[in-house]
């Protein structure tokens, strides 16, 4: 165990120097523990060790991760926190079972299609709209840990958040990569409360290194502790949610009936097969369906008799990556407002059909399929940037919580209650609600409906029904590509976890050709250009995988080196 520690923080180390470069490192040594150890495994290694504290008490993998998303809501809030939203899967060691907690944000009751229209019926430019009111959706996050909690806790919740209050109260080590966040210069970058936040007493930003103090937070973390979830929902942080939400600029219509009505959902997952294994992951309005598709057709290629260095590999996989974007883009959206075909979209017969259409060279953008209980519908284009998180716990039990959580992009909009900042979720609908000949738009703004998301953690299973794997990531849309990159390379190309973690990633989506450039081989690139596809650097945040895979009775586990991740494990 003491070696695996010393390969964690080397693995730790190598992340945290690589920030601010493009090269991604290529040699860790993988991170591999028995397969019947607790482990956990974060974006960044103080929110990692507190959900290890949490299992060092006995802890439930679901308290774990509640004790992780306090701590990454204060270290990390570029990327998730309790202002936002998030999709858990879950697996059951005793029943074999898998539920997935959809704690989505939704839009307000008042909430209506246009809302990110102007008054010409044009888009609205998407900085205005991302750190406007009208951009939070109502925050799902917390009651979703809430009711996992209840179902599947066994520390009361009020000990969960301990280790996030005193370094809130006490202050914690400004990172490299929240330093650079602090420095970027997207939109929200430029809020007000976003400035006030990150600038020292004496003037200038936070640089890594630096103490940062939230006791504002850490008061909140008091009261949600004693409270429960209500602590959010109602009362004075609620009422502050929605002064933030209603201030200009496009004030937004969220009441405290919208928060106080919230329900997180309980649903099943949508499951297909991958090589041996099976693979499950959030249903619409997630896109476990887009995962599914895209592995099935990758299935129908020979892309796992080559490897990482043959270009014709990557050309299958971007190719593959277009067909089911199309798919993606124009079916997903919530359920309970359109009816999305997804057992059409992962059918076997469609993805081989789908797959078919896979030539030698990239002709344009392909089109949507017409899969099984297909409806006419749009396709849109919706931006979904890419402040997200991603974590993985397994508790002593065998207990699986691989859970992708999120404040929509960095800093959500900028806007800060009680020391968390706000989602800007809403802005992953589609801000047209028809296309351009009149078609409803699937992922449209409407009151009570959940955004598509592209948030896919994802747990294999044995044929026997055994854990077998989890993997997930952050990155927008290009979530489903990061996590797929991961499959193939993991389980076709059978590389150690974190060598497959720190392959250049592709996302291949509609003209859209993007990929590291810098880390892919010149000999790669070459073989893509003859074959159609010219990669070019993609924008905001990099990919965050974590994963773990069983391996000869051994997890094989790693967190992405573009991010300051670690693996912590509880020796039995």
């Amino acid at each position: 165990m003491q070696f695996l520690r010393k390969i964690t923080a080397l693995v730790a180390g190598i992340a945290l120097a690589a920030c601010g470069t493009a090269q991604v490192p290529v040699t860790q040594a993988p991170a591999q523990v028995s397969a019947t150890e607790p482990f956990a495994i974060a974006a960044n290694p103080l929110a990692t060790q507190a959900g290890l504290n949490v299992l060092k008490r006995g802890g439930s993998a679901v308290d774990a991760a509640i004790a992780i998303q306090a701590m990454l809501s204060l270290v990390e809030p570029q990327s998730s926190g309790i202002g936002g939203g998030a999709f858990m899967t879950y697996f059951d060691a005793k029943t074999g079972k898998i539920t997935v907690y959809d704690g989505r944000e939704v839009a307000p009751a008042q909430a209506v299609s246009t809302m990110f229209l102007d008054a010409s019926g044009k888009p609205l430019p998407f900085n205005t709209a991302v750190v406007s009111g009208r951009a939070t959706g109502v925050p799902g996050a917390v009651k979703m840990l809430g009711l996992a909690h209840d179902e599947h806790g066994k520390l009361p919740w009020s000990t969960l958040f301990g280790d996030a209050e005193r370094a809130a109260d006490e202050g914690f080590i400004v990172s490299p990569r929240l330093e650079r966040m602090i420095h970027a210069d997207y939109a929200e970058n430029h809020a007000p409360d976003v400035i006030a936040y990150f600038s020292k007493p004496g003037g200038g930003l936070l640089n890594a290194g630096d103490r940062l103090v939230n006791k504002p937070y850490a008061e909140f973390l008091r009261r949600l502790a004693a409270q429960g979830s209500s602590a959010l929902y109602t009362g004075s942080t609620a009422a502050k949610i929605i002064a933030r939400t209603h201030a200009a600029p496009l004030a937004g219509s969220m009441t405290m009936a919208d928060l106080a009505n919230y329900k997180p959902i309980k649903r099943d997952p949508v499951c297909g097969r991958y090589r041996a294994y099976t693979l499950c992951a959030p249903p619409p309005p997630a896109s476990g369906v887009g995962l599914i598709e895209l592995m099935q057709i990758l299935a129908n290629t020979d892309i796992a008799s080559r490897g990482p260095k043959d270009p014709q590999a990557w050309y299958l996989f971007a190719e593959a990556s277009r067909l089911m974007y199309a798919d993606r883009d124009k079916y997903v959206g919530d359920p309970a407002f359109v009816r999305v075909p997804t057992a059409g979209l992962i059918d076997p017969a469609y993805a081989r059909q789908r797959a078919s259409l896979i030539g030698p060279v990239a002709g344009p953008p392909p089109s949507a399929g017409v899969p099984a209980g297909a409806t006419v519908a749009a396709i849109d284009n919706t931006l979904e940037p890419t402040g997200t998180s991603h974590l993985i716990v397994r508790d002593a039990d065998g207990n699986v919580v691989c859970m992708t959580t999120t404040v929509e992009s960095i800093f959500g909009t900028g806007r800060m209650v009680d020391g968390f900042f706000l989602n800007n979720q809403l802005t992953d609908f589609s801000f047209s609600p028809t296309d351009d000949q009149g078609r409803p738009v699937a992922n449209a703004v409407a009151a009570g409906k959940r955004p598509r998301s592209s948030m896919t953690p994802a747990i294999l299973l044995t044929p026997d029904g055994k854990f077998a794997g989890a993997y997930g990531s952050a990155g927008g849309n290009a979530i489903i590509a990061y996590v797929a990159k991961n499959l193939v390379a993991s389980i076709d190309w059978n590389e150690p976890m974190p060598t497959a973690l720190a392959e250049p990633n592709l996302v291949a989506r509609g003209p859209n050709l993007q990929g590291e450039v810098t880390v892919f081989s010149p000999q790669v690139l070459e073989g893509l250009r003859q074959r159609g596809i010219d990669l070019r650097p993609g924008q905001g945040e990099d990919s965050g995988v974590t994963a773990v895979l069983i391996r000869n009775g051994r997890i094989d586990g790693a967190a992405d080196p573009r991010r300051e991740g670690v693996v912590l494990t509880l020796p039995r």
